[in-house]
């Protein structure tokens, strides 16, 4: 005799426990349901917001919700602060003390905005084409070998933060360092890190080292390089050499991590859904649409944290001022109002709107670049090798609040 489970609650949802962060959705179609504005921790002004409507309201109006959450974060404190003891390691550290382009309102926010749009111009973006299907023919020729290879080890991982580090303008004999820093502060920040408390310092202190020295090169010798752009004097506007740098730990966390999950999540979707994989083999067109199906069905960032600057009324509830409130971008995609059938993956809906890369003044600034490395990276997948089967046999997301993806992807699969 089998006992059925408890139907989830609203009140079940607890971000940091296993069971959310093993399988999210169900606990956000429950508060869609029954609570969308939602007091996660009774008594405590901590709420997340879970439907579309409320969720597109709150990206789009910073002046009642601030951007200035993320502060708590990247210092590892307050109800929505997810590092841990990690990120209290870097509390106060250079790299992270200036202010970050996500974690700042206008007008300061248009200010460092419009400097950094410089570096990820249409046409600078669309120029780095061919480097970037390099670089994934690159990983893939290593990571083709034998009958089966780890999706994020072999290309997901690598692929994204090759081509920042070589926008950065990262010589190639320190990329392998850059790529420890990157996993250091990464999931330090953004996670429950298994690195050891010195490891993060450590690799947070010859990160700063290693950009101070490179800022002031830059500036007496500019390069073709995204750090150039960055300081150099344009109409009375640069940034300073402390905001160069927190930038740069943006870039490690949402360009890289984003990719990664992005590229992860879509082929993990892929494989559950062999037809549609198959589909989208058979014709590289579709690939595109895929990905931003993948992104509505899987957002690679789920949340993002904001502080509510007075209170706010919405007709399914009052959230106070100076509230912690969890932005559910995932939940939101999943809103059925939206998006009939939510829950289904289907590469031919047409997913327009998705919240995925955020939205208002604070769209993610590497949205292109994350869709032009994606679909780069399943084109040159496709062309040179089919017969693709799922070998995990569970897939275990990152310890992570605020980013989704596997931490691997095993995969069988026969070349052409």
């Amino acid at each position: 005799m089998t006992t059925e489970a408890a139907p989830i609650k609203p009140s079940d949802y607890l971000p940091i426990s296993p069971e959310v962060r093993r399988d999210p959705y169900p606990y956000y179609e429950a508060m869609r349901r029954q609570s969308p504005v939602h007091q996660v921790v009774p008594g405590m002004p901590f709420y997340a917001l879970t439907r579309y409507e409320e969720v597109a309201h709150a990206l789009h109006h910073p002046e009642q919700f601030s951007s200035t959450a993320f502060r708590e974060i990247s210092q590892g404190s307050g109800a929505t602060g997810p590092g841990g003891a990690n990120a209290q390691i870097l509390a106060g550290h250079r790299i992270l003390d200036a202010p970050m382009l996500i974690a700042v309102d206008p007008p300061e926010h248009g200010r460092m905005r419009r400097i950094v749009n410089r570096g990820f111009t249409p046409r600078r973006i669309a120029a780095l084409e061919p480097r970037i299907r390099e670089l994934a023919d690159l990983y893939l020729d290593k990571a083709l070998v034998g009958d089966r290879f780890d999706l994020q080890a072999g290309l997901a991982i690598p692929l994204p933060v090759t081509v920042i580090a070589e926008l950065l303008g990262i010589e190639p004999g320190r990329r392998d360092e850059f790529k420890h820093w990157s996993d250091c502060i990464v999931f330090g920040l953004s996670g429950l890190s298994s690195f050891e408390r010195d490891e993060v310092r450590r690799a947070a202190d010859e990160m700063e080292a290693y950009f101070e020295g490179m800022i002031e090169d830059r500036r007496r010798s500019p390069c073709d390089d995204l750090i150039s752009v960055l300081v150099a004097a344009e109409e009375g506007e640069a940034l300073s050499a402390d905001e160069v740098m927190t930038f740069c730990v943006l870039l490690l966390i949402a360009g890289n991590e984003t990719t990664t999950n992005l590229i992860g999540n879509a082929m993990k979707a892929l494989l559950q859904h062999p037809e549609q994989l198959a589909e989208v083999q058979a014709d590289p067109a579709l690939i595109p649409g895929m990905l931003e199906e993948a992104v509505r069905y899987e957002s690679p960032v789920q949340g993002i944290p904001r502080l509510t600057t007075g209170d706010v009324e919405f007709e399914a509830g009052t959230i106070p001022k100076d509230s912690r409130v969890m932005v559910l971008i995932a939940s939101a995609n999943r809103d059925s109002a939206r998006f009939p059938d939510p829950d289904r993956f289907d590469i031919h809906r047409n997913p327009q709107g998705h919240l995925g890369f955020g939205h208002g003044i604070h769209f993610c600034l590497g949205a292109a670049l994350a869709r032009l490395e994606a679909r780069i990276a399943f084109e040159e997948l496709f062309r040179r090798a089919t017969d693709f089967r799922l070998e995990t046999r569970e897939i275990v997301p990152h310890d992570s609040l605020l980013v989704r993806g596997p931490r691997e992807l095993e995969i069988s699969f026969r070349l052409h």
